[in-house]
C-alpha cells in the first residue's frame, strides 16, 4: 500500500532506533486558549487573539537528538466549532508541485497534524498540506505496526486552510523568508473517534505536529526531491514539535498533550501530566519489546519499576486470543492495560 511507502524503506531503521534509542521522558504539552475572537483563516496573524497566543517551542528532529536547519513553531487557538492551529515555518526556498488532494503530500515539503482523542493510540487522525495549500487527510484504525487499515477516503469535511508565503513560490531566482499554514478543523468531524463526541473543554488531547522538508535538486529552475549517484531520493528531514525517539510518526504514545481551557487567551492557566500516564509511556516501552520480539522482552515485563516514587510490577498475561501487559496504578487505583493489538485501556477498579 502507498501509505506504508514512507515508513516501509526505513523500517529497519525504525527497528534498530526503537532498540537502542529512548524517547524523551516526557513529552511535550501545550495550553490552547478559547477565542470569542472571529477567526478568518488566511495564514496571517491579523486576530488579536493570534498575536497573544503563545508560541510552542521550536520543533526538533524527529529522534529528539539534533536541531533543525530550519525554524518552525506553532500556536492554538479553540473556538466553538473549530480547532485552529497556525505554523510558522522558516525556508529560503519555497516549492511545491502537488495539486491533486489526497496525493502524497509528503513528497513535497509540508505540514503535518496527528489526532488521537482518546489518547489510546487507535482511531487517529491525519491532515498534511503543502505550500500550494492542496491537502492529504486520512483515518488510521491502527497504527502500521498493528496492521491497522488506512481510511483515505475519509475526509475532514468543512477543514479550512491557508498558506501565506513570505516571498515566492517555485522561484529559483530568490531567497525566501519562509511559509506559514493556518488550519480550522471542525470539531463535528474531529471529536467523530472520540468516545463521547465532545469537544475537549477543559481536557486534553494527544497531538503532535510534523513537518518534512527534502533537499532538493534545480532542473531549468524547477525544483524537485534531491538523488543520490544511484538515482534513489536522499530521505527527508522530520522535525516535530513532541520528538517521536524514532524515526516513525506513527507511534501515538509519544505525541505531546494540548490541553484545551476555557480561559481566554493571556489568562494563566496550569496543566500537568497525569501521573498514570507516566506509567502508561513505561508499559508502551515494554509493549514495544515484546512486539518486535526483543530479547528477554517478557522477563523484562515483571521487573519492579519506580515510577514518580512509586514502584509497580506490571504484568503478561496470555489468553486464547494474545496477551495484555496491565498493572494497577498506585495513583488512581485503575488498572493501566495495553492490549497485544497496542490498544491503552485504563479501567476503574476501585
Amino acid at each position: 500500500m502507498k501509505y506504508k511507502g514512507r515508513f516501509g524503506m526505513i523500517a529497519l531503521v525504525a527497528l534498530l532506533a526503537s532498540l537502542g534509542l529512548k524517547a524523551q521522558d516526557t513529552p511535550r504539552s501545550y495550553i490552547a486558549h478559547m477565542t470569542n475572537e472571529a477567526i478568518v483563516v488566511d495564514g496571517k496573524m491579523d486576530e488579536n487573539s493570534w498575536r497573544m497566543a503563545p508560541w510552542s517551542e521550536d520543533y526538533i528532529d524527529i529522534e529528539g537528538q539534533l536541531t533543525p536547519t530550519y525554524r518552525t513553531r506553532m500556536k492554538m487557538l479553540w473556538d466553538e466549532d473549530y480547532l485552529y492551529v497556525l505554523a510558522e515555518m522558516e525556508e529560503p526556498h519555497i516549492w511545491a508541485t502537488l495539486k491533486q488532494r489526497d496525493t502524497v503530500i509528503f513528497y513535497n515539503n509540508d505540514f503535518e497534524i496527528f489526532i488521537d482523542a482518546e489518547g489510546d493510540t487507535h482511531n487517529y487522525y491525519e491532515f498534511e498540506m503543502n505550500a500550494h495549500n492542496t491537502v492529504w487527510d486520512l483515518f488510521l484504525t491502527k497504527p502500521y505496526r498493528n496492521n491497522g487499515k488506512v481510511i483515505d477516503s475519509w475526509d475532514i469535511q468543512g477543514v479550512k486552510s491557508a498558506v501565506d508565503i513570505r516571498g515566492t513560490l517555485n522561484n529559483s531566482s530568490d531567497t525566501d523568508e519562509g511559509w506559514t499554514v493556518e488550519i480550522a478543523l471542525p470539531w463535528k468531524v474531529i471529536t467523530e473517534a472520540s468516545k463521547d463526541g465532545r469537544v475537549p473543554e477543559n481536557d486534553f488531547w494527544r497531538l503532535n505536529f510534523s513537518r518534512v522538508n527534502w533537499d532538493f535538486d534545480l532542473t531549468e529552475g524547477r525544483y524537485s526531491r534531491k538523488k543520490d549517484e544511484k538515482g534513489n531520493y536522499l530521505p527527508e528531514y522530520n522535525w516535530v514539535w513532541s520528538p517521536q525517539g524514532v524515526i516513525n510518526m506513527h507511534e501515538p504514545e509519544h505525541w505531546g498533550y494540548v490541553y484545551f481551557s476555557s480561559e481566554p487567551v493571556g489568562a494563566e492557566v496550569q496543566f500537568s501530566i497525569p501521573q498514570d500516564d507516566h506509567i502508561k509511556w513505561y508499559l508502551y516501552s515494554l509493549y514495544r519489546g515484546v512486539l518486535h520480539k526483543e530479547k528477554d522482552a517478557e522477563k523484562k515485563v515483571g521487573k519492579p519499576k519506580e515510577i514518580l516514587g512509586a514502584v509497580i510490577r506490571p504484568t503478561i498475561e496470555k489468553h486464547q486470543s494474545g496477551y495484555n501487559i496491565w498493572v494497577k496504578s498506585p495513583f488512581s487505583g485503575n488498572v493501566l492495560l495495553i492490549k497485544e493489538d497496542g490498544q491503552f485501556i485504563s479501567l476503574n477498579n476501585n
